[in-house]
Parts: structure tokens; sequence; C-alpha cells
């Protein structure tokens, strides 16, 4: 249970103060002996813990995924290959997996998303990424436009939908090759613009570099980077503006 659910059971009559007094006193923390679960992050941060998939044993992600949706009634997890979704769904037959973005997830039927955050991305190439950071942002509350092949080669294509760009709580922006359409949307837009450098691009992009340093050299203002391929951290930053931008939070 959160915070706020518990002190209004305890208003309502529904829970005693020992008992409300008996879960604060936990530990911020689940020891499993392989993890320890940060079930207090949403009351620190306004976000839930969520699970990096890539390189867990089945036994210990199978675990984390059960102990972390029993306690949320929600679970979102990143970079989880198809084996690691069978393996989950067999014990939660609801998760959902998206083999694009790779991300497995359940997700709680009543969600209301609020704002507005816009995903463009280069070219199609770095739509995992740019799907990433569109699923984690709707995940923690936000709405999302995807604007996606509207790159520097082609900008009668953006400046099709700059429109809808700018009415945006925040853009981030999904580039590969040398980067640099969040150099562009940085100078077209008044909010701030997450920009994700991917490593998709031949030799001398250096698998990203190429793009994560255009990126961090912008001239335009307002421009944040993030690591390469890290959707889930722009998408997680968009959240955070957006709830900023609306008064809201995740509590």
């Amino acid at each position: 249970m959160e915070t706020r659910e518990i002190l209004k059971k305890v208003q309502n009559g529904m829970l005693s103060v020992e008992e409300a007094e008996q879960y604060f006193r936990r530990q911020p923390f689940e020891e499993m002996g392989y993890a320890k679960l940060d079930f207090h992050r949403k009351i620190r941060s306004g976000f839930a813990e969520v699970i990096f998939c890539s390189g867990k044993a089945d036994e210990h992600l199978l675990q984390i995924f059960g102990r972390l949706y029993e306690q949320d009634g929600e679970v979102f997890g990143t970079r989880a290959d198809q084996a690691q979704y069978e393996l989950i769904r067999q014990k939660y037959p609801q998760a959902a997996y998206d083999p694009v973005s790779r991300i497995i997830k359940i997700e709680k039927p009543d969600k209301i998303r609020t704002g507005r955050a816009v995903v463009c991305t280069a070219g199609t190439a770095d739509i995992p990424v740019a799907e990433e950071a569109a699923q984690t942002a709707e995940y923690f509350g936000t709405r999302v436009e995807r604007i996606y092949d509207v790159g520097v080669s082609g900008l009668h294509r953006l400046l099709a939908k700059i429109e809808v760009i700018q009415t945006a709580n925040c853009v981030v922006t999904v580039a590969g090759m040398e980067g640099a359409l969040a150099s562009v949307i940085g100078g077209l837009v008044d909010k701030p613009v997450i920009a994700v450098p991917t490593s998709v691009g031949y030799g001398a992009s250096l698998h990203g570099l190429s793009a994560l340093l255009t990126m961090i050299n912008s001239c335009a203002n307002g421009i944040a980077v993030v690591n390469i391929d890290n959707g889930y951290g722009a998408g997680y930053l968009a959240a955070q503006i957006n709830r900023l931008a609306e008064g809201t939070t995740g509590q």
C-alpha cells in the first residue's frame, strides 16, 4: 500500500493506528539475498522501482517481477528478451511484451495519463530506443505523441509536425548517425528537449559516440542529453518534466 492509502484507511477506521505504525516501521527495502527491492522509492521520488531484465537469472527475474507486482499492482521491466517474456507469462499471463522496445509490463487498467510529451526520431532505425522512451513516460502517467522519421535529411517532414511539437511539455529527440535532429528541434521550441543518441550508423558513428558528442556540443539552448540508447532515462525525465508542467505527482 502507498502512504496516502494507509493514512486514508486510518482516517476511515479501516486500519488501526498500531497497524499503520507497523507498516511504517518496516525497512525501506526488502532483502531477497540476491536483491534489495526498494519499495519506498515511489514515496521518495514519485516513481516506483523498475526492472532491468537483461542479464538476470531466470529465477531472480521471476521472483523480483512477482514481488514488485504484488507491492504496486503493476510492474515494468526494460531490456527483456522473448525467452524472459515466455518465462514471466507462464506465471503472469496478463503480462504484455513489446519486442521492439523490449519492455515487459503489467499496468493498472484505470491509469490516467496527463499532459503531453512528444517523442521524435530521426529515422525508423531509432524507433526501438524511442519506444522505450515513449512507453516509459506512458507508464509513469504521461500522454505521449510519437512523430517518427523526421530527420534532417528531409526537414519538411519535421516542419509539417512543428505545431504539435511546440505544444508539448517536453520533447524527446532520438537520433543516430550525426545526431543533428536535437539541435534543430532545440532551436524551434520553448520547452525542454531531451536528446537521446543511438548506436545507429556507419563506422565513423562509433556506435553512437558521434551522435552523443554532437548533442552535447549543440549550440541550441535547453537540451539535456542522456546516454547512448538510453530510452528509459529519457522517458523517465520526460515524465518528471511533464508532472512539473501539469502540477501533478506520482503519489
